[in-house]
């Protein structure tokens, strides 16, 4: 039997997934606020991969609430000023001229942050969808390179031109996520402003498909 597939070895297994944005509380009361684009959910859980020595596994060991922003493609600016940034301080060995220190994450993406109702991280304003959660469990991945967090979704607020009229829906033709697409998947699209990520060629970023409504960053969660 013959096929036409290549056995492949990428670096990172992303084939196109949405892009959020956690709000999380440091040990100072002050938020941080990292991209990130490994999470699914099952049921009212949302289930998040994190860089184990990010600033937001640190906060959500012992802070567990958290704020899971959605943002539309039109957005992606801000997420990739986002991208080079760390709340961690001092930057750790391996992000070390890559990553630099900020611990005002909000001003430097330029979003507002908004209060959130039922936890203490601030929602991202300007977001279509905001779920507030809090993280019932974090563990280690059976690599030890991540953490992995369930977190049960207490509220959800979404923007009133993406819900069907008298319904609970979000209407998916009118909402359209920001999707991270990366490892060889941009041949022949425009790139767009997107920053190398370790272990990832140059010539593999991520970027935004001229011809539709789908926005692409960098988002492995390592902040």
């Amino acid at each position: 039997m013959t096929t036409d597939h290549l056995t492949i070895t990428p670096s990172v297994l992303y084939f196109g997934t949405p892009v959020a944005l956690l709000s999380t509380e440091n040990e100072d009361g002050s938020f941080n606020l990292a991209p990130m684009s490994s999470a699914w959910a099952l049921g009212q859980v949302i289930v998040l991969g994190l860089g184990k020595d990010s600033q937001t596994a640190h906060n959500l060991a012992t802070h567990p609430d958290l704020v899971i922003n959605l943002p539309e493609p039109a957005q992606w600016p801000a997420v990739e000023r986002l991208a080079p940034l760390t709340g961690r301080d001092p930057v750790p060995a391996h992000k070390q001229g890559a990553f630099r220190y900020e611990p005002a994450k909000f001003e430097a993406a330029g979003l507002r942050p908004e209060p959130s109702e039922t936890v203490r991280p601030p929602r991202v304003a300007s977001c279509p969808i905001q779920l507030e959660a809090r993280a019932a469990r974090v563990q280690p991945d059976v690599t030890g390179e991540f953490r992995v967090i369930e977190a049960h979704v207490l509220r959800v607020h979404a923007d009133p031109r993406i819900v069907v009229p008298g319904t609970q829906h979000v209407d998916p033709a009118a909402w359209s996520p920001l999707i991270y697409r990366s490892a060889g998947q941009c041949s022949g699209l425009q790139a767009r402003g997107v920053k190398a990520r370790a272990g990832v060629p140059a010539r593999a970023r991520a970027c935004l498909h001229p011809q539709v409504t789908v926005g692409v960053a960098a988002a492995r969660c390592t902040a």
